[in-house]
């Protein structure tokens, strides 16, 4: 019921009559691969209740199957499979694409970046969505933003960290630019999909590991084995989602099949957004109920931190520049934000 109203209000801030329009709709059909074990707190239902969405809001001409990871081919390889056509489409994060190009780091998160508000505002409102797609397009995939969360934790570690000394040869399973800011600390980061992690944790193949906000973070029991959870999350204030679609399959849909796609992805952002602010607290009691010590970065490690982050801004835009074009724009626009973040906001 709550779904039907969802896609009723949609319907109505894009102005597409659904039940007349979509009923002469010929049907689509396609495979999205989730990058996330339908298990995962907030994201495996979201990945679900878009599936529903599309259908649902489509009067069943958006006839969409969700797959787990690796069920088609491994959540790593989905860029290259929807950019081939192997693979329809997959909900997954930009930044798992930093191996072809750092540039995609910037519409995923971005280190002691804005918050969800100011993120959205570049990205709707600032030229980042455009800078965006035309990224992907490289590609060869439509892309759709298609999800955002809040705040995420700095991450599990097996061992108290109390001076940036104890940072130095760990071994750390981290996401995109945040990743660069660690090695600069001498910590050797490698990339893992959501359910690899747990097992690298419990093997000792790696030391330490990030990879989100509690309510996901419990549910993938990394408690069990990592006992000190660090907070706050310097790397990601705030994490954009992204639907991406192949070409060929995005000239399929019809306009108005299309309108469709875009809102029921607004409308993910919102809830996704809206779900994860209300469960980060009691996922932090039930943490803590398990015997995790809950830390948080003295100053000095976190100004540390943002120095590090500082070198690698520039250092990665000397070298991509679709990195220097992106990070250029997002910076002008914090800039002329900071004037109305400075006066508008309690601090």
């Amino acid at each position: 019921m709550k779904l039907l109203k969802l896609a009723a209000v949609v319907t109505l801030v894009l102005g597409v009559s659904v039940a007349p329009a979509t009923a002469q709709e010929k049907k689509v059909r396609a495979q999205m691969g989730w990058a996330f074990p339908s298990t995962t707190g907030l994201l495996g239902p979201t990945q679900i209740r878009l599936v529903e969405m599309l259908r649902t809001m489509s009067g069943g001409s958006i006839d969409v199957k969700g797959f787990e990871p690796g069920a088609l081919v491994p959540a790593s390889q989905y860029l290259d499979a929807v950019g081939s056509g192997s693979l329809d489409m997959a909900f997954t994060v930009s930044a798992f694409w930093t191996g072809k190009d750092i540039a995609f780091a910037l519409y995923g998160a971005v280190p002691f970046g804005p918050g969800v508000g100011e993120y959205l505002a570049w990205l709707k409102h600032g030229g980042g969505e455009k800078l965006m797609k035309d990224l992907h397009a490289k590609y060869n995939v439509e892309v759709v933003p298609c999800g955002v969360i809040s705040p995420e934790a700095s991450g599990w570690f097996r061992k108290e960290i109390k001076s940036l000394d104890d940072l130095k040869g760990l071994k750390m399973r981290f996401l995109g630019l945040g990743a660069s800011v660690m090695q600069k600390l001498g910590v050797s980061t490698q990339l893992l999909q959501a359910g690899e992690i747990f097992q690298a944790l419990q093997l000792g193949t790696i030391d330490a590991a990030e990879f989100s906000m509690p309510v996901m973070d419990i549910t993938l029991g990394f408690h069990q084995v990592a006992k000190h959870y660090y907070f706050p999350g310097w790397h990601q204030q705030a994490t954009l989602n992204e639907l991406i679609i192949s070409k060929t399959k995005w000239a399929e849909f019809s306009p108005t099949q299309k309108a469709i796609i875009q809102g029921a992805c607004d409308a993910t952002m919102l809830q996704q957004f809206a779900e994860g602010e209300a469960t980060q607290f009691q996922a932090i009691k039930d943490i803590q109920a398990k015997g995790v010590t809950i830390h948080t970065w003295p100053k000095e490690i976190l100004d540390t931190y943002e120095k590090a982050w500082i070198e690698v801004a520039a250092e990665e835009a000397a070298k991509s520049p679709e990195f220097k074009k992106g990070w250029e724009s997002y910076s002008a626009f914090r800039t002329n934000y900071k004037v109305w973040k400075d006066i508008g906001y309690l601090k």
